[in-house]
């Protein structure tokens, strides 16, 4: 009886697991193992370790894990592409080799052992870019241990984003899904936050994701003006506040320097200490990074902009709520902007409904340079292209909100030679969609990262299809 049931249990078992049907055990060893009297608590055993295996095998299925490699040329063949850089072209093909972006047009030959992928009737598109987040450093604001965004103090130009990022958070493949393929994170808190870096959203460790870093050393401009709620304040601590960050600011710039000139100065035989701060802000003085500098009041923007231009530093101004106010300022000092997000509550009772709305259209008109960010918090980064959508609605040109969230941004934040559009020789960081991206009703039909195909699966698309089945069920149970 016993030997029944321990080979009826492992040839269910066989069944049941893929993984252990591929082990090729043969018949006859499993009326071996079962004739030598295997207890039953033997044959679960064995049913635990191979459950093991194969909840491992499910695993390593499931879409968290990156895209492979590109092995082989894959082409996308019928399109209507859009490179953002240049006209449109329908019925097109996009291939790329290794990763790169080797031919794109209307009559392309294909190298043998290309992948020939039929997208007829679907629009490809550069991968869009969020200018400005905090994902992968968070997950859920409300549960300290995941938030990784901020160090303790008002100092940490020493900080880097890139290291801190979770390649597993679950909202990396939310965002891919909407086709944000890759963002700038960064981190917060206090006068000088930290450096932020540009990552791809797809990868095993944050050494695969990154694409650039660092790309800005963040500060969080002091406002002039105390912020109201329904208690009033007084001024004067708020201005002695606003003096004292000023004034540190400028302390740390001189350190910088100094420490600077320390190291041009040192030998072999008269070292200098490494100071890790000072070490982080060398990027900043010699400008290889760009001081991005927190500033939605007009005078915000003048301070900072006058700063700048004191220390000889390169500046991004991010959220310019007021930026159209001073638009000849930062025209004259070709000073970028990232724009807080669209999709937001006027700062002043006094502003029009939609000043936030039509702030992308002014800077054009303007001829500022700009690009369109998302609301900062993580979990918000999927609706990017929304922010876009709505500045074109209210009079940006659809294809400099477009731009605005994939052209605009690889410029601004140094990495136009990889991203942003559809040319020979960039990554392949595109997306195939059914419609333009910048309208809700339109899905992303595949993705692919420097030539890796990403998966789309995500937390939102799992819970949809277990809650589509629980009211099937219910259904079918009042039939």
């Amino acid at each position: 009886m016993r030997y029944l049931s321990a080979v009826s249990a492992l040839h269910s078992l066989r069944r049941r697991v893929p993984l252990l049907a591929r082990l090729a055990v043969p018949d006859r060893t499993l009326h071996c193992w079962a004739s030598q009297q295997w207890h039953p608590c033997h044959v679960a055993a064995v049913l635990v370790a191979a459950l093991l295996i194969s909840g491992i095998e499910s695993a390593l299925a499931s879409p968290e894990v990156p895209g492979a490699a590109q092995t082989k040329p894959i082409a996308l063949v019928g399109a209507t592409i859009h490179p953002v850089s240049g006209p449109d072209l329908e019925k097109g093909t996009v291939l790329f080799i290794d990763g790169k972006i080797a031919a794109i047009g209307a009559d392309v030959k294909l190298p043998d052992g290309a992948e020939k992928i039929d997208v007829a009737g679907k629009h490809i598109y550069p991968g869009l870019i969020d200018a400005y987040t905090d994902l992968g450093l968070i997950e859920i604001p409300s549960v300290r241990a995941t938030n990784d965004r901020a160090e303790t103090g008002t100092v940490n130009p020493n900080v880097r984003a890139q290291v801190a990022v979770n390649p597993d958070s679950e909202l990396i493949p939310v965002v891919r899904s909407n086709g944000v393929l890759a963002v700038l994170t960064a981190p917060t808190g206090g006068l000088i936050a930290g450096q932020s870096a540009v990552i791809a959203l797809d990868g095993w460790t944050f050494e695969d994701m990154t694409i650039r870093a660092p790309v800005g050393m963040h500060v969080t401009w002091p406002r002039l003006r105390p912020l109201r709620g329904f208690r009033t304040q007084d001024d004067t601590p708020a201005a002695a506040k606003r003096d004292e960050a000023l004034k540190l600011l400028d302390e740390i710039f001189a350190q910088a320097r100094a420490y600077q000139a320390s190291k041009a100065a040192a030998t072999s035989e008269r070292p200098v200490a490494l100071d890790v701060r000072g070490e982080a802000m060398l990027g900043v003085l010699d400008g290889t990074i760009s001081l991005v500098v927190r500033a939605d009041e007009l005078e915000q923007i003048q301070g900072a902009v006058a700063f700048a231009e004191r220390q000889h530093v390169k500046l991004i101004i991010l959220g310019g709520y007021d930026a159209a106010a001073c638009a000849d300022l930062l025209k004259q000092h070709e000073v970028p902007v990232i724009i807080g997000g669209v999709q937001r509550l006027p700062e002043r009772a006094s502003d029009a409904y939609d000043e936030p709305f039509t702030l992308p259209a002014r800077l054009h008109a303007a001829g500022i340079r700009f690009c369109i960010s998302g609301a900062e918090q993580a979990s918000n980064v999927r609706n990017l292209p929304y922010h876009a959508g709505m500045a074109a609605a209210y009079g940006l040109p659809r294809e400099e909100a477009l731009k605005a969230v994939t052209l605009y941004p690889a410029q601004i934040l140094g990495v136009g030679d990889r991203l942003g559009a559809l040319e020979t020789g960039k990554d392949a960081t595109l997306i195939v969609t059914d419609g333009d991206p910048l309208e809700t009703p339109t899905e992303v039909i595949s993705a692919y990262i420097a030539g890796r195909k990403v998966d789309l699966m995500d937390r939102h698309k799992r819970l949809w299809r277990k809650y589509q089945e629980k009211y099937r069920r219910l259904e079918n149970a009042r039939d």
